[in-house]
C-alpha cells in the first residue's frame, strides 16, 4: 500500500488505523442528547471519505446557495492545509477553505452514475443522491428510482405512456430488481409476497401536496385490479376503480401547489380470496380539511364537486336548486380561481355521477346528495346583519336562507331564529341568548363544515358498502395515501396533526429499514456491529403521552373559559426545558416549536381549541334532524339510534332531555389519535412497501428540476435516512462472480483458484484494501464500506491505463505504416480522376452560358411588353375616373342651383304672406278703434238724457200709491208675526217631547234587532244539532251492523278452526309416513326462507317508520320550543312546569272547566270506542296466529332441524313488528296534524303580537283582531286536545294487537276501521271549521263595540255594553258550542 501512496504522490497514512481516525474524529459530532444527531452523522460519513482520497484530480461536491451542490475537481493534493485550489465543471478556478472536521463530499465514479438503486452508490451522501435523481429525471426522463426498499417517484407534470395494460403484464410475475424501477414493480412485489407467504401487505404513499401521491395510489390500485381479476374487468374491479372519481370530487381541491390536491388521508384495503383475486375493498379516511368548505386562500378552490355542480347548473334536474356561477357563491369565490386549465368541470360531474351509479347509488340518492351540497353553497350566502345591543338578525327576504331550508326540507323560521340565538341551560330554566354578528357567522360556518363532513363520511360509508363482499376475505393489500410532512409560514392545528401522523409513519419506516438491513447481515453470516438509527419516540411521547400536547389541549377544551394563550402557557410550564423536542419562539407568547424528524416547525396556537372542539350548536342540529328528507336526518342521527333492538317502543310526545353522546364529547385530536393508533396497528401487522413522491418544482412545469425543493423533500420523507442507515453499515455489496468479473485485472495469476470464486476473492482483497474492517465476506456476497468500491474502481482504471499504453505503442506504429501506403495510392488515383472531372465541368459551363444568353433575350422582351400593357391600362383607367369626377362635379353644381331656386321661391312666398297678414291685422285694429270711439259718443248722449227732469217724473209716476199700499200691508203682517211666535213656542215644546220619544223608540228597536239576530243564530244551531243527531243515529245503526258482522266472522273463524284441526291431524299422519322424503325437507327450507325474507322486509319497513317517527318527534320538540319562546313575555324559554301558566293567562275559569270536561270525555271515548274495536281485532289476529302456528307445528313434525322452522318467540317478534308498524302509521298521521296546527298557531300568534304592538294605544280591538284572537285560542285548545289524544293513543296502541294479517298487508277489517276513522276525522275537522266560522261571525257582530256605537249610539261607546249584553251573548254561544261538540264525536 505504501507503493500505491507514493505512486499517486501522496504521503502514506500514519500508524494509526483508518477506523481509529474515523472514530476519533466522530466523537464530538455524535452527541446523543442532541435531536439533530441524525444529521450530524453526515459528518461521520464524510470522515469515511478520508484524507487519503483527496488528491489531485479527485472530484468533490461544494455547497452552493443556488443549486445546493456544485461539482468541482481538486487541482492539488490535500495534506491538511487550510485551503486548496479547485476548478468547477464550468472551468472557473477558485480556492476552497477546508475544515478538517468537515471535508467535502466525494463524487462517485462514472460507472455508478445513473444507477437504478441509490444504495448501490459507493459514496452515499446527499449531493450524490440529488445528482443521481436529477440525471435520471432530466437526461433519461426516468421518474422512478429505488432507494433500498423505497421507491422514489418524481412528478413529471406530464402524461407518460408507461401505465398501459401491456406494461402491467410486463411487470406481472417479475422480481423487483429484474426490470427498471416502476410503481408496478412495487405493487407486483406486494402481490407476490401476499400470494406466496400469505401475509397481508401495505403500500405507503407519502409526499407533499402536488407530488403525485393520489395518482400513484390510483395506479397501484389499477395494477391490483388488473392482475387480481380477469382480462376483462369484472364488477368488483370496476367498483374499486369507480371509487376514485367520487373521492376526488368530494375530497380533492385546487391549491397553490397542486390542481388536484387530496385534502384528506385515506387507507384502502383491497381484499383478496384464496385464489388471489379481488373480492372487495374497504376505505378509511383521516382528517378531512373541513375549513376549506368555508375558506380558501388566494388562487385556491373549494372542493371540486361544488364547481362541477355550478358548471352544470343549467341541467334540468339542477334548476330547482337555484345554482349559479361559482363566483356568485361566497364559499366558492374567495380564492378567485373558479377554473383549472385543461379541466372541464361539467364533464367531470358526468364521470362522478357515472361512478356513483356504478357503486349502487340510485338517481334519487344522488339528487339528495346534490341538494345537500347546493344547500351548503346557499348557506354561505346567508346575510347576517348586526343590530343594536350586540345582537344580529337575518333579513326576512333572504333568498339564500329560503333556498337552503327548501333544499334541506327544514323550517325556515326555526333556522332563522337559531342562527342568531342559542340556548343556555341553567338549573331551573333554559335561557335564550342572542349571538353577535361574528358569533353567528362562526356558527353558520361551523354548521356548514359539519354538514359537509357528515355527508363526506356518509358517502365513504356507501362506497364501503358497495365495495364490501359477502364472501370471506383471505388476505388484503392496503394502499395508504396520506399527506406528507408540512411546514408553512403559519402552521395551525391541521399541520400539527399531519406532522404527528408522519412522525408515527417515520418510526415504522425506520424500524422496518433497520430490520431489513440487519436481516441481510444475518442471512450472509457476516460480523457486524449494531447500527445506531434515529428513534423519534421522544417526539411522539411529547405529543401523545400523558400530559402531552394532546392531553393538555383536551384538558383546556374542557375548561369553561379555556383559551389558546392559557393552553400555550401550560405547554411552556410543562415541557419547556424538559423535552429536547419542545421549544419556545423568542418573540411570541402564543406559539411553540416542535423539533420533528424532518425539521423544526413553529406552530401558532391561535385556533387550536376551536378546531379541536369542532362544536356545533345543538339547536341547529335538532332542526336538521327533523328534516323531511330521510338522508338529512340520518346524517345527524345519534350513534345510539343505530343500536336499537328489534322491539319497538312508542315514545311519549314529551321527550326527556337527551344526554350528550360520548361521540360528541370526543375532541378532534382524540379521534385522530385513536384512528391513527388503529392505522399503526394495521401497518405493523403487514409488510410495508414505501413510495416517496417528490415534487420537482413549484411552477408545475413538465420535466423541470429545482434542487432546493427536491432536497427539502428528500430530507423530509426519509430517503436520506434510508441512505444513512445503509451507509452506517456495508452499503455496497457484490456477488463473488460479479466481483471477480469486474476486478480480475487486479489479481495475480497465482491468486486465481479455479472453481472457487470466494477463495479467489479472499486472496485478492488483502493486497487491494489494507484495512480488513472495510469489507466483509458473506456466504454469497462480499460487502464493502462506503467509498471502497470507488477506490477499487480507481485501482482498476489505473491498471487498465498502464496496459493500454503498452498496447497503444505497437498498434499506433502498425497503423501509421498502413495509413501512409493507403494515402500515396489514393493520391495518384485522385489526381487522375480530378483532371477529367475539371474538363467535363468546363464544357458544361460553356453550354450553360449560351443557353442563358438566349433565355435572357426572350425574357427581357416579354418583361418590357408586360410593363407597357400594364402602363397603358393604368392610364386609361385614370382618365376614365377623372372624366367621371368632372361630370359628377358639374351635375352637383346644377343640382345645388336648382335647389337654391326652390328655396328662394318658398321664402319669398312666406314673406309675402307675412306682410299681407300684417296689413290685414292693422286694418282690423283701425276699424275696432273707430267703432269704439263712436260707441263712447253714443253712451255720453244716453247718460245726459237719463239725468234730465222729465225722465225722472215719468219713472216715479204712481210710486206714492204703491207706498201707501205697502204701509198697510206691513201693519197686517206685524200682527200675524206675533201670533206665529206664540204658535212656534208651542211647536218647540211638542218637538222636544217627540224627540225624547224617538230616542226611546230607537233604543227599543236596536234591542229587538239584536234579540232577533241571536234567536236566528240559535235556530240555525238547533237545525245543525238536529242534523247531527240524525247522523249520530246512523252511526249507531252502523255500529250495530258491524257488531253483527263481527259475530258472523267469529262463528266462521271457529268453524274454520275446527276444520284446520281436522286437517292438522291428517297432515300429521301424512308427515309421519313421509319422514324420509327429501322433497319435504326442501319444501320446509323454502318455506322457512320465504318467512325469513318476509320478516326481513317487514323489519326494514319498521325501521323506516321508526326513523320517521323519531324525525317527527324531533320536529314537534322544535316547534314546541319555538312556541314557548314566541309566547314567553320575558324573551327566554320556560321549563315545562310553568308553560301551562303562561299559556292560559288569557282564558277564563269557564274555559278551564270546559277543558277538564273535554279531557274526561276524550278518555272515556278512547277507552270505550277505539279499544273495543282494537281488542276485537286482536282476537281475530290471535285466531289467525293459531292457524299459522298449527301449520308450523305440522312442519316441525317432519323436520328436526332447528333452523328450518320459526319458533313461537320469532313469530311473536314478527307480530310485534307488524303491530307497531301500523300503530306508527296511525301516530304519524296524528302527529302530522299536530304539526300543521302548530304551524298555523305560530303564524297567528306572530300576527297577533304584531298587531298588539301596533295598537298598544287603542284599548278596543278591531273586528279582524278579535277574529284572530278567538281563532288562536280555539287552535291552542285544539292543539292541547290533539296532543293528549296522541299521547293516550300511543299508550293504548302499544298495549294492543296489530291490524295486519299474516302476510304483512292490512286486513279487510283493519282497512274498514282505518277508512271509518279517517272519515270521522274529516267530519270532525269540517264541524270544527264551521264552529270557527260561527264564532268569527259572532265576534264580528258583537265584539266591535266602536262600530256598533258609531252606527246606533251616536259614537257613545259606553252605551253598547251598558247591561253586559255582550258577555251574555258570548256565554250563550259557548254553551251552544259545548252542547254541539259531544254530538260531533263518534258514539260507541
Amino acid at each position: 500500500m505504501d507503493k500505491i501512496w507514493k505512486f499517486w504522490g501522496g504521503a502514506a497514512p500514519q500508524h494509526q488505523s483508518l477506523s481509529e481516525r474515523v472514530i476519533e474524529k466522530s466523537k464530538p459530532a455524535l452527541d446523543k442528547d442532541s435531536p439533530y444527531s441524525r444529521f450530524q452523522l453526515q459528518y461521520v460519513l464524510r470522515n469515511i471519505e478520508t484524507v487519503d482520497r483527496y488528491v489531485k484530480g479527485a472530484r468533490i461536491w461544494i455547497p452552493d446557495n443556488d443549486i445546493v451542490w456544485r461539482a468541482a475537481e481538486l487541482k492539488e493534493n490535500y495534506s491538511g492545509q487550510d485551503a486548496v485550489a479547485i476548478q468547477y465543471e464550468d472551468g472557473e478556478d477558485s480556492k476552497l477553505k477546508i475544515d478538517k472536521e468537515n471535508l467535502p463530499h466525494l463524487r462517485n465514479p462514472d460507472i455508478l452514475i445513473g444507477e437504478n438503486d441509490l444504495t448501490s452508490l459507493s459514496y452515499l451522501n446527499e449531493p450524490e443522491v440529488l445528482y443521481n435523481l436529477k440525471l435520471r429525471f432530466l437526461d433519461s426522463n426516468l421518474i422512478y428510482t429505488y432507494c433500498g426498499i423505497v421507491l422514489v417517484a418524481i412528478n413529471p407534470y406530464e402524461q407518460l405512456d408507461i401505465y398501459s395494460n401491456d406494461i402491467i403484464q410486463a411487470y406481472s410475475g417479475q422480481d423487483m430488481g429484474a426490470m427498471d424501477p416502476h410503481i408496478f414493480a412495487v405493487a407486483e412485489e406486494a402481490y407476490k409476497q401476499m400470494s406466496r407467504f400469505e401475509k397481508n401487505q401495505s403500500i405507503i404513499v407519502s409526499g407533499e401536496s402536488g407530488a403525485g401521491k393520489t395518482v400513484s395510489a390510483k395506479y397501484a390500485m389499477r395494477f391490483f385490479a388488473t392482475v387480481g381479476g380477469s382480462q376483462t374487468e369484472t364488477l368488483v374491479e370496476r367498483k374499486v376503480l369507480a371509487s376514485n372519481p367520487i373521492m376526488e370530487a368530494i375530497g380533492n381541491a385546487k391549491t397553490t401547489r397542486n390542481d388536484n390536491s387530496s385534502r384528506f388521508g385515506k387507507y384502502i384495503e383491497l381484499g383478496f380470496s384464496r385464489a388471489n383475486s379481488i373480492i372487495g375493498a374497504n376505505m378509511r379516511t383521516y382528517l378531512l380539511e373541513k375549513s376549506r368548505v368555508v375558506f380558501q386562500a388566494q388562487d385556491e378552490r373549494n372542493y371540486h364537486i361544488f364547481y362541477q355542480m355550478c358548471a352544470s347548473a343549467k341541467l334540468p334536474e339542477f334548476k330547482k336548486m337555484g345554482l349559479k356561477n361559482a363566483d356568485d357563491f361566497f364559499y366558492t369565490a374567495q380564492g378567485g380561481a373558479p377554473e383549472i386549465n385543461d379541466v372541464n368541470d361539467a364533464e367531470d360531474l358526468i364521470s362522478t355521477r357515472e361512478a356513483m351509479t356504478t357503486l349502487g347509488l340510485s338517481e334519487q340518492q344522488q339528487m339528495v346528495i346534490f341538494q345537500i351540497l347546493a344547500a351548503v353553497l346557499h348557506f354561505g350566502n346567508v346575510s347576517i346583519q348586526e343590530c343594536e345591543g350586540e345582537t344580529c338578525e337575518i333579513p326576512d327576504n333572504d333568498i339564500a336562507l329560503k333556498y337552503m331550508c327548501k333544499l334541506l326540507a327544514i323550517e325556515e323560521s326555526q333556522m332563522k331564529m337559531w342562527l342568531c340565538n342559542r340556548k343556555i341551560q341553567t338549573v331551573n330554566e333554559t335561557l335564550n341568548k342572542p349571538l353577535t354578528e361574528s358569533q353567528a357567522r362562526d356558527a353558520r360556518d361551523a354548521l356548514a363544515k359539519h354538514i359537509y363532513s357528515n355527508l363526506f363520511n356518509w358517502i365513504v360509508t356507501q362506497v364501503n358498502r358497495a365495495l364490501h363482499s359477502a364472501s370471506k376475505q383471505h388476505r388484503f393489500i392496503g394502499v395508504l395515501d396520506i399527506y406528507g410532512f408540512e411546514t408553512f409560514e403559519i402552521n395551525s392545528f391541521e399541520q400539527f396533526c399531519i406532522n404527528y401522523a408522519n412522525e408515527k409513519l417515520q418510526q415504522i419506516f425506520n424500524m422496518h429499514v433497520f430490520k431489513l438491513e440487519q436481516e441481510e447481515y444475518v442471512k450472509e453470516e457476516i460480523e457486524w456491529s449494531f447500527i445506531d438509527f434515529y428513534d423519534n419516540q421522544p417526539c411522539i411521547d411529547l405529543i401523545e403521552s400523558k400530559l402531552g400536547i394532546l392531553d393538555l389541549l383536551d384538558e383546556e377544551c374542557r375548561m369553561p373559559k379555556g383559551s389558546d394563550s392559557n393552553w400555550c402557557q401550560k405547554l411552556y410550564d410543562k415541557h419547556l426545558g424538559k423535552s429536547r423536542h419542545f421549544n419556545k419562539p423568542r418573540m411570541s407568547r402564543t406559539a411553540f416549536v416542535i423539533i420533528h424528524f424532518a425539521d423544526q416547525v413553529t406552530y401558532t396556537a391561535d385556533g387550536f381549541l376551536e378546531k379541536n372542539r369542532d362544536t356545533v350548536l345543538a339547536e341547529q342540529i335538532n332542526i336538521l334532524k327533523a328534516s323531511e328528507i330521510e338522508l338529512v336526518g340520518e346524517l345527524f342521527s345519534d350513534a345510539v339510534d343505530n343500536k336499537k333492538g328489534r322491539g319497538v317502543s312508542v315514545a311519549p310526545i314529551k321527550q326527556q332531555p337527551k344526554a350528550g353522546s360520548k361521540q360528541h364529547k370526543q375532541t378532534v385530536g382524540t379521534q385522530f389519535r385513536e384512528s391513527l393508533s388503529l392505522l399503526m396497528g394495521t401497518l405493523n401487522a403487514t409488510t410495508p412497501h414505501y413510495i416517496r413522491c417528490i415534487k420537482p418544482n413549484d411552477e408545475k412545469v413538465a420535466f423541470s428540476f429545482d434542487p432546493k425543493r427536491a432536497v427539502e423533500q428528500l430530507r423530509a420523507c426519509g430517503v436520506l435516512e434510508t441512505i444513512r442507515i445503509s451507509a452506517a453499515g456495508y452499503p455496497s455489496r457484490w456477488t463473488y462472480p460479479e466481483y471477480f468479473q469486474r476486478y480480475r485485472v487486479l489479481a495475480k495469476a497465482k491468486q486465481i483458484i479455479k472453481g472457487n470464486m470466494r477463495k479467489t476473492c479472499e486472496s485478492i482483497m488483502p493486497d487491494l484494501i489494507d484495512d480488513p474492517d472495510k469489507y466483509r465476506f458473506g456466504k454469497t456476497k462480499i460487502f464493502f464500506r462506503a467509498g471502497q468500491v470507488a477506490y477499487l474502481e480507481k485501482l482498476r482504471s489505473e491498471k487498465l491505463r498502464a496496459c493500454g499504453v503498452m498496447i497503444q505503442k505497437h498498434i499506433r506504429g502498425w497503423l501509421s505504416r498502413i495509413k501512409y501506403q493507403k494515402i500515396r495510392k489514393s493520391a495518384l488515383l485522385v489526381q487522375c480522376f480530378g483532371r477529367g472531372l475539371l474538363a467535363r465541368r468546363h464544357a458544361t459551363f460553356l453550354r450553360q452560358t449560351h443557353a442563358a444568353t438566349t433565355i435572357q433575350k426572350h425574357w427581357r422582351g416579354y418583361k418590357d411588353r408586360s410593363k407597357f400593357y400594364v402602363l397603358r391600362n393604368t392610364i386609361c383607367l385614370i382618365q376614365a375616373h377623372i372624366r367621371g369626377l368632372f361630370a359628377r362635379r358639374n351635375y352637383s353644381s346644377l343640382l345645388k342651383n336648382h335647389k337654391a331656386a326652390i328655396i328662394q321661391r318658398h321664402v319669398r312666398t312666406f314673406l309675402a304672406k307675412k306682410r299681407y297678414k300684417h296689413v290685414i291685422r292693422g286694418i282690423i285694429l283701425l276699424q275696432s278703434h273707430y267703432r269704439r270711439r263712436k260707441a263712447r259718443t253714443k253712451l255720453k248722449i244716453l247718460k245726459v238724457e237719463a239725468k234730465s227732469v222729465d225722465h225722472v217724473k215719468k219713472v216715479n209716476k204712481g210710486l206714492e200709491n204703491k207706498i201707501i199700499e205697502l204701509q198697510q200691508k206691513l201693519d197686517i203682517k206685524s200682527k200675524e208675526i206675533i201670533e206665529v211666535k206664540q204658535e212656534e213656542k208651542k211647536i218647540s215644546e211638542l218637538k222636544t217631547e217627540i224627540h225624547r220619544l224617538k230616542e226611546n223608540k230607537e233604543v227599543a228597536k236596536e234591542s229587538s234587532n239584536k234579540v232577533t239576530e241571536l234567536l236566528a243564530e240559535i235556530e240555525k244551531l238547533r237545525t245543525a244539532l238536529a242534523k247531527e243527531q240524525t247522523e249520530k243515529q246512523d252511526l249507531i245503526t252502523e255500529k250495530e251492523l258491524m257488531k253483527q258482522e263481527h259475530n258472523k266472522i267469529v262463528d266462521s273463524v271457529l268453524e274454520e278452526k275446527e276444520q284446520m284441526k281436522n286437517q292438522l291431524n291428517n297432515a300429521k299422519e301424512k308427515l309421519k309416513e313421509a319422514e324420509t322424503s327429501t322433497a319435504v325437507q326442501q319444501k320446509l327450507e323454502a318455506a322457512n326462507k320465504l318467512l325469513l325474507a318476509e320478516f326481513a322486509s317487514e323489519r326494514s319497513h319498521h325501521q323506516k317508520l321508526v326513523k320517521e317517527h323519531g324525525r317527527l318527534q324531533q320536529r314537534l320538540e322544535n316547534l314546541q320550543g319555538e312556541l314557548q319562546i314566541v309566547t314567553s313575555p320575558t324573551g327566554h324559554q320556560r321549563s315545562s312546569s310553568d308553560i301551562s301558566a303562561v299559556s292560559i293567562e288569557s282564558y277564563s275559569s269557564s274555559a278551564e272547566a270546559e277543558r277538564n270536561n273535554e279531557e274526561k270525555e276524550e278518555e272515556a271515548d278512547v277507552d270505550v270506542g277505539l279499544l273495543l274495536k282494537l281488542q276485537n281485532k286482536v282476537k281475530d289476529l290471535e285466531k289467525q296466529k293459531s292457524k299459522l302456528t298449527t301449520r308450523i307445528e305440522s312442519f316441525e313434525d317432519g323436520s328436526m332441524s332447528p333452523s328450518s322452522v320459526m319458533n313461537d318467540s320469532a313469530f311473536n317478534g314478527l307480530k310485534d313488528q307488524m303491530v307497531n308498524a301500523e300503530d306508527i302509521a296511525l301516530v304519524i298521521k296524528l302527529q302530522k296534524r299536530v304539526k300543521d296546527l302548530d304551524i298555523l298557531n305560530t303564524k297567528l300568534t306572530n300576527k297577533l303580537e304584531e298587531k298588539d304592538e301596533h295598537n298598544d294605544e287603542t284599548p278596543i280591538l278591531s273586528g279582524n283582531m278579535a277574529y284572530h284572537s278567538l281563532k288562536m285560542q280555539e287552535l291552542e285548545n285544539e292543539n292541547d286536545k290533539l296532543k293528549r289524544e296522541v299521547k293516550r293513543l300511543m299508550g293504548a296502541l302499544a298495549d294492543s294487537s296489530d291490524l295486519d294479517d299474516r302476510t304483512g298487508e292490512t286486513s279487510p277489517s283493519g282497512r274498514k276501521f282505518m277508512e271509518k276513522f279517517d272519515a270521522m276525522c274529516d267530519e270532525l275537522d269540517r264541524r270544527r271549521e264551521e264552529c270557527l266560522q260561527l264564532r268569527a261571525l259572532l265576534a264580528d257582530r258583537t265584539i266591535s263595540t266602536h262600530t256598533i256605537a258609531k252606527e246606533s249610539y251616536s259614537g257613545q261607546d259606553n252605551l253598547v255594553n251598558e247591561d253586559d249584553e255582550l258577555s251574555m251573548a258570548y256565554k250563550t254561544q259557548k254553551d251552544s258550542n259545548r252542547y254541539v261538540k259531544p254530538l260531533l264525536r263518534p258514539q260507541h
